[in-house]
């Protein structure tokens, strides 16, 4: 079966799904190929930053966002083996919005397929994998998918986005480079009950050899411990005995509720990259999102990036797209407004990589007792100056260049 639409985009996530949306909004037909047949994945980033927010209102979401069941958290703080220490302040930022909102990330996706659903150019198609580029001359012209029934099928399209994460299909069927750097660590990820006494918002806590996260989801703990990278086999197989005595030994008022981790099966490995395509496009395919660049976890800031991409390639796209001018030269544009927040913001995880965590994970002391250990500079001075808390709240909450709604997607 052969089709024909004006946008293909392949994967449903953050980045595809806004734009999706977007370009809806300005008339541009457009099919999002979505491989599961839900948006239900654990573990995926939760994370819907002040920027974000600021962009629901500008759609008319706004309102619909806030009956989702949120949690919101305006502070980051980090548990230091001499106490808790705060470390960004999100109520120092600028905007209407001072919090980050915890969702579960197919409650967001949900929500912007139900908008979606509301324009007439709006496609999307679960259960649908995008499986081959199709190209002409060098060109790609649409994708080849298969549907969950096994139904094979071509859609052509002036245009193909690549939102299907790191991993991405598109990507490798374009044959697009990607540089990488180095990253010290993997996570793992798990749940941990949360009660009403516990400490609120983001919580970090560091001391020699280990690193640990919580965040704060309301009855809950997402928590992520860290490992020294490609470590996750020798550490499993010491047991689930021995991860709980890591853990209550880094935070110890976990003891009460480390148990309800029953075995190694409810620890989730995140095998963390950085990297980032030299080029995002060639002609008749645009990468954006993780599939352009893959962001560590650090600031939980790979959404935010992938939605302000999508913001900007549909304010620069939509109207090539409608009146069916599109050219590489509009492609490479998207790039351009693009990489420099995009590089900003993975030289900043570097840096916090190689002189923050890099340097606690190498220590040598998980076997003796913890000692205390002089926090990294940047601790010791948001401490001592509590105003440069605006700093990191700002890059995380905002970010480096924050995209707007375009007027053709903006409703009251």
């Amino acid at each position: 079966m052969t089709e024909h639409t004006t946008c293909v985009i392949a994967g449903g996530g953050p980045a595809g799904m806004v734009l999706g949306l977007l370009l809806a909004r300005a008339g541009v037909e457009v099919t999002v190929l979505e491989k599961h047949a839900d948006f239900l994945r654990d573990f995926r980033g939760d994370t819907v930053h002040p920027s974000t927010l600021t962009l629901l209102d500008e759609l008319g979401l706004g309102e619909r966002f806030e009956q989702v069941p949120h949690r919101k958290v305006d502070r980051m703080q980090v548990m230091l083996d001499s106490g808790i220490a705060p470390f960004g302040d999100m109520s120092r930022i600028p905007g209407k919005h001072k919090h980050i909102a915890f969702v579960p990330q197919w409650d967001f996706l949900d929500l912007i397929a139900d908008a979606g659903k509301e324009e007439p150019t709006f496609t999307l198609r679960m259960s649908t994998a995008v499986t081959r580029l199709i190209k002409r001359d060098s060109k790609v012209v649409g994708v080849e998918y298969r549907a969950a029934d096994g139904r094979t099928g071509q859609l052509h399209a002036d245009l193909v986005v690549a939102c299907d994460g790191r991993h991405s299909t598109a990507r490798t069927g374009a044959g697009l480079k990607s540089r990488s750097f180095g990253v010290p660590m993997d996570v793992w990820w798990f749940r941990l009950p949360r009660e009403a006494d516990d400490p609120t918002g983001g919580l970090g806590r560091f001391t020699r050899g280990e690193v640990a996260v919580l965040i704060d989801r309301g009855e809950y703990f997402q928590s992520a411990y860290l490992i020294r990278k490609g470590s996750d086999a020798k550490v499993r197989a010491e047991g689930i005995e021995a991860f709980r005595r890591r853990v209550v030994r880094l935070i110890p008022w976990l003891g009460d509720r480390i148990d309800t981790v029953e075995s190694l099966d409810d620890v989730k490995l995140l095998d963390v990259k950085l990297e980032r395509l030299t080029r995002w496009h060639t002609d008749g395919l645009l990468c954006i999102g993780d599939a352009a660049h893959a962001m560590s976890p650090v600031g939980g800031v790979g959404i935010n990036l992938a939605v302000q991409d999508a913001v900007a390639a549909a304010r620069i796209l939509a109207e090539p797209l409608r009146r069916g001018t599109l050219r590489a030269k509009d492609l490479a544009r998207v790039q351009r407004r693009r990489w420099l927040p995009t590089a900003i913001t993975q030289g900043m995880q570097r840096v916090i990589h190689k002189q923050i965590l890099g340097k606690t994970l190498a220590a040598e002391n998980q076997a003796a007792p913890l000692r205390a250990t002089r926090p990294p500079l940047p601790l010791r001075l948001v401490r001592r100056f509590p105003w440069l808390q605006a700093i990191p709240a700002t890059l995380v909450g905002i970010g480096v260049l924050p995209e707007h709604a375009p007027d053709f997607a903006r409703r009251r």
